[in-house]
């Protein structure tokens, strides 16, 4: 008797710790990037609420450097900043309420204050220039990950 109590609480606690990881496994976010047309993943990165991270391009008019920079926050994906050498066709000339504009150490604009909310993020990747996903510690080229003028989707999941 005594040990079909030992082993019912050994299983029962075996069975809470299994649930408990698969529990927190399952609500791990990650920012998942994946082709618009046909769902495919290219790569996903875990996520908290302010992870931050950026996506870097030339811009195709102005043949200048933009950085969009983006916040995580539950599944959604904030906008917080965008810095771009110089004005030019396609690149924000005016701001918004809210919105302010400073200069970077560098000289670069720097607009901040926005009150975007995404869902999810869509992207051509370039075909002449890159787009580059800075996240953490890992740099990648969405050129090399997805291939140039894919459709691609950034959604937190």
């Amino acid at each position: 008797m005594r040990r079909r109590r030992l082993l019912a609480v050994s299983v029962a606690a075996v069975l809470v710790a299994v649930s408990a990881f698969c529990f927190l496994s399952l609500r791990q976010r990650k920012l998942v990037v994946y082709d618009a047309d046909t769902g495919q993943v290219y790569g996903s990165w875990p996520v908290e609420d302010g992870t931050r991270f950026t996506v870097e391009f030339i811009h195709s008019v102005n043949k200048s450097p933009v950085k969009d920079e983006f916040e995580t926050r539950g599944r959604d994906i904030l906008a917080v900043r965008t810095i771009y050498s110089s004005f030019g066709a396609g690149v924000q000339t005016e701001l918004r309420d809210g919105e302010k504009l400073e200069y970077d150490e560098n000289g670069n604009m720097v607009v901040s204050g926005f009150d975007l909310k995404f869902e999810r993020l869509n992207f051509i990747v370039g075909t002449v220039y890159d787009h580059v996903l800075a996240i953490g510690d890992d740099i990648v080229s969405l050129t090399e990950l997805c291939g140039k003028n894919s459709a691609v989707v950034f959604e937190v999941r």
